[in-house]
């Protein structure tokens, strides 16, 4: 038995760590999940500056992905939607509708521009095997920007989520320049549907985000939805106002769905409805606004990290840096490769080095030969002579020999130790020079990225405030029964969605749902709505000493339905009232020789005190009676 336990422990453990690592959590330093990195990948490979069939590149990358094709054609046509690493050609679907798009074999794709200069180097690029062992397939792309902020993604793994709101490319870019100069920056989500969007309480990507839909409301008869919430489409929308005019929350004619290029739903209104009485009950009680919970999670280091926006554009920053070093010094060792290349062909042919081997009979005679002729040149040179660089100058043809200009050659060769001296220069100022790539970058895409949300400010609206309360909610005194019933005392008009207070007799209380027919008591101290920061005043009596007390306090936190008590085991109450200006009469029981019969209490003496606190005794006498008085 504990054998079994054991290796369902492990096998578990291994799938949830497979779940995570290599499914469901992008990685931080490309932001992208292995299955969109696999997509981007075979793109690279394929590319050819022509379009290819997507499933021409689904099948291209089944060399490398695990699983079915059907996730990679629902990734790649996200990616393409974001406008960024894929361009597309074919109906690849409507984002405002939710209309999908066409089979993998009518659409085409290819990698762009952008998405190659972000994301490929091959030569500072960690291979790993793919899950086959026959091909080499990228841990994760040296990628110049935060994707992850700019893409936005989300995933579901074992025991963990992540939810990564999309952020505008250019705006990414520039807190990336500040990140690299040391200076503050915020930086606020940007959704490709539109819509405004309210993030005060975004907290750096692990808070709150309200996004809301645009409504046009210049004709007072109908409504206009122009731009869509944060994952949303028409459909989705659409339903939601049906659902909400069904159910009476809003009064809503027809509905006409205009959408192509750009979103048009048209919402007419009832008759002798004003299209802007509709507006708080479309925000409250359907999808026109919706709340986002964002939560970063990443692989980083090889594990899932949660993580802030300022944090990950930190490491972008720095990650940057090291990328444009790498490939510097790259790009120095090419150079001095070309330049020791072009230094032997120009010792070689100048001082006729060539002429050293006509009499040599063997190929190891040869080589020795020319290693002989190069060594009183060694000072010139970049490193040793190896045996590749005799055969790169014995595979020189004789028209080159002869054709040979000293004046180009040394052209080339100044041009390339000047290109030399500029990297130095530039690897010794990295910052500097990561910023004005940076710069360039936003140069030439700026007009491409736009920002498409706009930043507002806004309360969410309370379907409990919205709700007409168009319902009588009654209290028979004579059967104990409170709710939407047809005798008794009107106590207020309601909606489904208020609370009522319900304090009895004993002083226990409780908070409900308005309900249909509820009993509680045939007497009650108070019935009703609980109001903000609403002040209750009980005057109760110890039923052992006769002392009475008096407890102020408000009732803000609670649970539906549970019954808490007001006043201590023990005590019944003398007199209840809610309010401020009031004055406390108590009038004590005749006894023997007792001179004061009565006395009066102002209530503003006393503080308000935790609803579970005793109360402050008035008085050691022995209590009759207490009631409230306007003071």
């Amino acid at each position: 038995m504990e054998s079994i336990e054991k290796l369902y422990d492990k096998n578990y453990l291994e799938y949830a760590s497979y779940v995570i690592k290599d499914r469901a959590i992008p990685h931080i330093k490309d932001g992208l999940k292995p299955v969109q990195r696999r997509i981007m990948h075979s793109l690279l490979e394929m590319d050819d500056g022509k379009y290819h069939k997507v499933a021409n590149v689904t099948g291209h990358c089944m060399k490398y992905h695990p699983h079915g094709d059907a996730s990679i054609n629902s990734a790649l046509v996200n990616i393409a939607n974001k406008e960024i690493f894929i361009d597309k050609q074919g109906n690849y679907g409507n984002i405002y509708t939710g209309d999908p798009a066409s089979a993998a074999r009518y659409i085409e794709c290819k990698v762009t521009d952008l998405g190659k200069e972000l994301i490929y180097n091959p030569k500072i690029t960690e291979y790993q095997d793919s899950y086959d062992g026959r091909n080499k397939e990228p841990i994760a792309f040296p990628s110049k920007v935060p994707v992850l902020l700019s893409m936005g993604t989300e995933g579901i793994a074992v025991g963990m989520s992540t939810k990564i709101l999309p952020h505008n490319f250019i705006e990414v870019i520039e807190a990336q320049i500040k990140a690299l100069r040391g200076r503050k920056f915020e930086l606020l989500p940007d959704f490709i549907t539109g819509g405004s969007l309210d993030a005060s309480e975004y907290e750096d990507g692990n808070g709150k985000v309200l996004s809301r839909a645009c409504l046009d409301t210049s004709d007072p008869k109908k409504i206009i939805i122009t731009q869509l919430p944060f994952g949303m489409t028409t459909e989705t929308l659409i339903s939601s106002i049906e659902s909400a005019a069904k159910k009476n929350k809003i009064k809503v004619s027809s509905i006409n769905d205009y959408t192509a290029e750009k979103v048009e739903v048209e919402i007419k209104l009832m008759r002798g409805v004003n299209a802007k009485d509709v507006i708080s009950g479309l925000y409250a009680f359907t999808d026109c606004e919706v709340s986002l919970s964002p939560n970063i999670i990443v692989i980083k280091d090889d594990k899932p990290v949660q993580m802030t926006v300022t944090e990950i554009i930190k490491y972008s920053a720095t990650q940057l840096t090291d990328i444009l070093t790498a490939e510097l010094n790259f790009e120095a060792k090419a150079l001095n490769e070309k330049l020791h290349a072009k230094t032997l062909e120009q010792i070689f042919i100048e001082n006729r080095i060539y002429k050293k081997i006509e009499t040599m009979k063997t190929a190891e005679d040869v080589v020795k030969a020319v290693h002989l002729g190069l060594k009183p040149y060694q000072s010139k040179l970049m490193r040793e002579v190896s045996d590749d660089d005799v055969d790169m100058l014995l595979r020189i043809p004789i028209r080159r020999i002869s054709l040979y200009d000293i004046n180009k050659a040394q052209k080339e060769m100044a041009e390339i130790k000047g290109r030399l001296k500029e990297i130095k220069a530039l690897l010794a100022d990295i910052v500097n020079y990561a910023v004005a790539y940076l710069r360039d970058l936003i140069k030439k895409h700026k007009k491409n990225y736009p920002r498409l949300s706009k930043i507002d400010s806004f309360r969410q609206v309370s379907v409990r405030e919205v709700a007409k309360r168009d319902q009588n909610l009654r209290y028979d005194k004579n059967t104990g029964y409170i709710g939407l019933i047809s005798t008794g005392d009107l106590i207020a008009q309601v909606s489904h969605y208020d609370k009522i207070l319900v304090i009895k007799k004993d002083a226990s209380y409780s908070v409900v749902d308005v309900p249909e027919k509820l009993f509680v008591d045939k007497g009650v101290l108070y019935c009703g709505f609980l109001a903000p920061k609403m002040t209750f005043n009980i005057v109760y009596k110890n039923k052992k000493t006769g002392h009475a007390y008096i407890k102020r306090c408000n009732i803000e936190k609670f649970i539906l339905n549970k019954t808490y008590e007001l006043v201590p085991e023990g005590c019944s109450v003398l007199s209840f009232n809610t309010g401020d200006n009031y004055k406390i009469e108590l009038t004590y029981k005749p006894k023997p020789k007792q001179k004061v019969k009565e006395e009066s209490f102002s209530l503003s003496d006393f503080p308000h005190r935790g609803v579970k606190a005793g109360g402050l005794k008035l008085s050691n006498k022995d209590v009759k009676s207490a009631k409230f008085k306007k003071s």
